[in-house]
């Protein structure tokens, strides 16, 4: 038997609680089923809800969330999940030393910790992940860089394990985490059923697939925004980055790194991604052909492109468009 604990914390996502609550109460039934009558009667999995002084918390949207004890009085625990949260992060900075103390100290007895989505966030400002491979909500990744680069962000996995902290990405990546631990603590055949029952892919998943290009505009450099939106402008158009950096009056060799610190991309790698956004928008919303899209977005050789867009999506343009296809009679 293993004992969850599910940590709330005021302004937390409900679904990041009560939604692993769900998953392990279909693991306890799909190993009921299983076993048969070799089933003992217990339940594979217990939980409990705390929180920092086992009084109710306010979650998202003003819902109270009723917890069973406060964290000074867990005594045993296999593992402890910190929930998700919406912006404004308001916990950054000021996390209750308590709370800190107490999950470091969990830690250091070899109790897994782990975090889902922007719950992420607060795992970190423990100090555990510090040089830990982790991931987040992909929507956050690069403020998470920038709070925490002495983590080994890998913003496109759903699901990191590293030194006994676990981190999943995006809101429903509270399934794949729940599934992990279907799998650790009780079999592979039961996670494989759970899954089913929950419509969790059982494959290889990404978060890459679901990236929305932001366009990464957020800087003051106004000569690098100037040449951001040329080639935005300009996307169908065979044209040279160099020459583009001579018409700003910088020079290339500058301009490459003027444009990696304002944007945190090379030149080339920005207008690559700008052209996979615009043919993702195509494939999601028309019934072109590939070779159309391909031309379209400044690409002459179909596979290249095939091989480019693989790269930033973890998908082939057919599988993209199977997966978001949003044209009328796709």
């Amino acid at each position: 038997m293993a004992h969850i604990t599910l940590f709330a914390h005021p302004n937390c996502s409900l679904s990041s609680i009560f939604g692993p609550m769900d998953a392990l109460a279909m693991a306890n039934l799909w190993r009921q089923t299983l076993e048969g009558e070799k089933y003992d009667g217990a339940p594979l999995f217990t939980w409990d809800i705390v929180s920092i002084d086992g009084k109710p918390v306010k979650g998202y949207g003003g819902v109270v969330i009723e917890p069973h004890r406060s964290i000074d009085e867990v005594e045993r625990t296999d593992f402890i999940l910190l929930p998700a949260f919406l912006p404004p992060f308001e916990f950054i900075g000021k996390t209750p030393w308590r709370l800190l103390t107490w999950l470091q100290d969990q830690h250091s007895k070899n109790t897994l910790i782990g975090a889902t989505c922007t719950g992420t966030f607060l795992l970190a400002e423990t100090g555990l992940l510090r040089g830990k491979v982790a991931t987040t909500n992909w929507v956050y990744a690069r403020f998470f860089k920038r709070l925490h680069p002495e983590v080994r962000l890998e913003q496109e996995r759903i699901l990191c394990v590293d030194g006994g902290l676990i981190t999943s990405g995006a809101t429903t990546s509270f399934l794949d985490l729940s599934r992990y631990l279907i799998k650790k603590f009780g079999s592979e055949e039961l996670a494989f059923c759970c899954a089913k029952s929950l419509l969790v892919d059982s494959g290889v998943r990404s978060q890459s697939p679901y990236f929305i290009f932001d366009f990464q505009k957020n800087h003051t450099d106004h000569k690098i925004l100037e040449a951001q939106t040329h080639m935005e402008g300009n996307l169908t158009e065979s044209f040279s980055l160099d020459e583009l950096a001579t018409g700003l009056g910088i020079s290339p060799r500058h301009f490459k790194r003027r444009f990696k610190s304002a944007t945190g991309d090379s030149p080339l790698a920005y207008l690559q991604r700008l052209r996979v956004e615009a043919a993702k928008q195509r494939l999601e919303t028309t019934r072109e052909t590939v070779d159309e899209i391909t031309s379209q977005v400044g690409y002459e050789d179909t596979n290249s492109f095939r091989r480019l867009f693989r790269k930033f999506t973890g998908l082939s343009p057919r599988e993209y468009r199977e997966r978001f296809a949003r044209a009328e009679g796709q």
